[in-house]
Parts: structure tokens; sequence; C-alpha cells
């Protein structure tokens, strides 16, 4: 009689899981090569170097125009786009597997965020794309909070928004530039990926810097 191999059932999630990152690692082939280190994301100038600028209000504009810089980034804009369905790569091009983050955010029944994105970024030796991303409560910012396809105004505009930023005031937002482990990624994102310009540091006091001065937005 001839036997059949049965895998127990504990190791089918991890079967599963590791088919997925393996699809995730082929289909990201357009990130930056692994093998060379990531290039630097870019400089990002400090608060003090718009103190020349006498007119607050369009101080004000200039200070968020250069935290702009991190805003549109591929690492802020592949977790904000215009519908349920991430971005990945400095491309910004459609996740690989196709997935659908729902209005959780965290993905769908049978194929969840989790399912790939750990607690930290996890190394895929011997792929294109050189590792997958991760941290803590990994997830899609809500709907409401799509960046893709606004101008500078229009996200500024829905960044100061309640209606539209999860209930969150001024300081609140400050606050999660500033120290959001979520937002940090985009200056550690792993082997492959170019980090946001400049450091949070810097970024979070550009957005304090922006509110102090009316919080005003670009036409």
């Amino acid at each position: 009689m001839q036997m059949t191999r049965q895998f127990p059932r504990t190791s089918l999630p991890v079967i599963a899981g590791l088919a997925i990152v393996a699809v995730f690692a082929i289909g990201d082939g357009r990130a930056i090569s692994p093998t060379t280190e990531a290039p630097a994301g870019g400089a990002l100038k400090g608060v003090a170097e718009f103190q020349s600028i006498a007119d607050s209000g369009a101080r004000s504009v200039a200070l968020f125009t250069e935290a702009a810089k991190v805003i549109t980034s591929p690492r802020c804009m592949n977790c904000h786009p215009a519908t349920r369905h991430p971005k990945q790569g400095d491309t910004m091009h459609p996740h690989m597997p196709p997935i659908n983050a729902g209005e959780s955010g965290t993905g769908i029944a049978g194929l969840s965020c989790n399912s790939c994105h750990r607690s930290t970024n996890t190394a895929v030796p011997g792929s294109r794309v050189g590792s997958v991303p991760g941290a803590e409560h990994w997830l899609l910012a809500p709907a409401s909070m799509a960046w893709e396809g606004l101008t500078l105004g229009g996200i500024c505009r829905q960044i100061k928004d309640p209606a539209r930023n999860g209930g969150r005031s001024l300081a609140d937002i400050h606050r999660h530039m500033e120290t959001d482990h979520l937002v940090g990624w985009a200056w550690h994102p792993g082997a492959g990926r170019r980090p946001a310009p400049g450091t949070q540091d810097v970024f979070g006091a550009l957005i304090g810097a922006w509110i102090a001065t009316g919080a005003e937005c670009p036409a």
C-alpha cells in the first residue's frame, strides 16, 4: 500500500505564510537590490532654516511643504493609498500578492497583514526584495486618511480635519508624527528600501513648528 506523508495540522499556517512571503519577495523585484545598501532618503531642512521668512503664514506653509517630503515619500504613501489595496516598493506599485486591507486595515479573513508582516522587518535571504517590512500593529491607514492623488494642500487640510484624521487634535497630530513607532518605521524600513528623508526628530519638529505658526496649508 502506498503511504502518503501527512503534515501536522499546526504546520499548515506556517507553510501558507512562507508561500505568501515567497510570492511577496518575487513580486517586489522592482525594489532596490538588497546586495547594495539602500541610499538615504535625502535631506530634510530643520526648523531654523525657515526663521528668515518674516510672514508667519508663509513660514507655516513652507514648514509643511518641507515636512511633506516625508509624507509624500513611498514609505508613507504606500500605506495611505486611494483604495484599500496597499502599494509597495520605491515605485509605489500594487502590493504583491494582491491584498485587500479591509475596513480594519489589517486584511481580510484568510489573508491578514500579519500573515507576512511581523513585529519587525524580516530578512528574506536570496530574494530580490531583501526583507519583508514589519512593525507592531502593522496596518493600512483608514480610508479617510488616504493621501494618494491629493495635492499637498489637500493632504494638509485632511491631516487637520478631525473628521478625517481619526478625531485627532493638532497636538495629537504632532505627537503622532513625532513619536509613533509606525511613523518611525519610515526611517528604518529594512533592506532593499529607501528610508524617508531626514529623521523622525527633524520631521516632528517641522510639524510642531507648522502648528505653532498657524498650521497653514499650501493653496
